[in-house]
């Protein structure tokens, strides 16, 4: 079989006429990249040995240039084939042994995100007793009987191992982790009233989000002053997260942060699941401050949807709003990587733009007119934001920060500023530069 040499020197080196050195002006004798000759075979009768070169024959680059859509298929797939080998490595190394040493859980609090975390936990080991204490009787009840908070999941069954109590002393006997999901503003008062039984060394995995209106704590501060135990393990969860979806094991992820490294990981293990990502961070007053601030900002932004201002008005207000939570947690000590992360601008999202949020929810009904106290009052869960709001603007005078959007919330909430008023004041404020946004 006769094979031709498919290169822009085939006809020059290996023709029957006498050897031509002037090679024509567009090639040069010595190329700078290593030239690589394709055999094509023919039939050995075939003239095209003698035949003149074609086109593509004479053009170097004719039938040698690269894919661009192969190559960057080739390029996303060994991307994704090297973070999969990461994430393979990594798991290895992970120590999985938390939960087999977990024995009992304990939630504290019957509301949506304790119950949602409650099953959560329990669906992770069928053996982890999983105790909810609870104050309210009906619920408690329906727990044990129907295996269902009747209040806030009537549809959702919760796994056999979830059992609720009254009891404070039963709950918290021989618990391994404690999570908090008590409303901010009355938690310091509850945890006063258990703590005679709680364990010294009890880990403390505070859902609450807020701070306290009349001192301006967070939880970390709270829970060890409340129990007399600054020493108390205490650890952060927060993140973009309705307890709806996670009840429904839909994908979420979600921050935990102590200043404990070692324990943060163990928690981090011990929430860690095919549908729930955990990260970790030390900064806890950021993943803090950023969780209590957002359910301000979403009220706000509920009222732009309320009082039909668009979208141009809600990107603007959400994306001040963003500037002047970063401004005071970076005041405070916060890591500014944080306001921008998971439990920052991530959780801010969830709740200024999506309909579950209650902070949200109030910050409509403010705007299309209805009154805080008759929203309040047909409300079956807290918002955080309305105690949080007036909280907030103290830490901004202590720490010397202007927050226009937060202040016009809390003015509203104290109704002393209606929303409509609120709006023109703002945009009344001076043109600034962006560089001070």
């Amino acid at each position: 079989m006769a094979a031709v040499l498919e290169a822009p020197f085939a006809t020059q080196f290996f023709s029957s006429k006498p050897h031509n050195t002037k090679l024509p002006s567009k090639f040069h004798p010595f190329p700078s990249k290593p030239t690589f000759l394709a055999l094509r075979n023919t039939h050995p009768h075939s003239c095209s040995a003698n035949a003149s070169p074609s086109p593509q024959d004479l053009d170097p680059n004719a039938g040698s240039d690269p894919d661009p859509t192969r190559d960057r298929r080739r390029t996303v797939r060994v991307a994704w084939e090297k973070l999969v080998r990461w994430s393979r490595s990594w798991r290895s190394k992970t120590n999985t042994d938390v939960l087999q040493r977990t024995n009992k859980v304990v939630v504290l609090g019957g509301g949506s995100f304790g119950t949602a975390m409650a099953a959560h936990v329990a669906n992770r080991k069928a053996e982890l007793e999983v105790k909810m204490l609870v104050r309210d009787p009906q619920v408690c009840l329906s727990i044990n009987e129907s295996h269902c908070n009747c209040k806030y999941f009537p549809d959702h069954r919760l796994p056999e191992n979830v059992v609720a109590t009254t009891d404070a002393k039963s709950a918290l006997l021989g618990a391994d982790y404690c999570l908090h999901a008590v409303p901010v503003q009355f938690s310091a008062s509850f945890l006063e009233s258990v703590a005679e039984y709680v364990d010294p060394g009890l880990p403390f995995i505070s859902l609450s989000k807020g701070l306290e209106l009349n001192t301006l704590r967070m939880m970390a501060q709270i829970i060890p002053q409340a129990l007399r135990n600054p020493r108390q393990p205490f650890v952060a969860l927060s993140g973009p997260s309705f307890a709806l979806e996670l009840m429904d094991k839909l994908p979420t992820a979600m921050v935990v942060a102590s200043k404990d490294k070692k324990l943060a990981n163990t928690v981090q293990q011990l929430l860690a699941s095919s549908h729930l990502r955990i990260s970790t961070s030390s900064d806890v007053t950021g993943v803090e401050i950023a969780g209590a601030l957002k359910n301000v900002l979403a009220i706000a932004a509920g009222m732009v949807e309320g009082m039909n201002l668009g979208n141009n008005s809600m990107a603007a207000l959400v994306s001040q709003g963003c500037s002047e939570i970063r401004w005071l947690a970076t005041k405070m000590g916060a890591k500014p990587t944080t306001i921008t992360g998971l439990s920052g601008t991530g959780d801010i999202m969830l709740t200024c733009f999506v309909n579950l949020s209650r902070n949200r929810t109030v910050g409509v009904r403010l705007g299309s007119g209805e009154k805080l106290e008759n929203i309040l009052n047909s409300m079956n869960q807290v918002a955080e934001g309305v105690s949080t709001a007036g909280a907030v603007i103290a830490l901004a005078q202590k720490y010397n920060v202007k927050m226009p959007v937060l202040t016009a919330v809390a003015r509203i909430i104290d109704n002393e500023l209606t929303p409509k008023k609120a709006v023109f004041e703002l945009m009344s404020l001076p043109q600034v530069s962006h560089s001070l946004i």
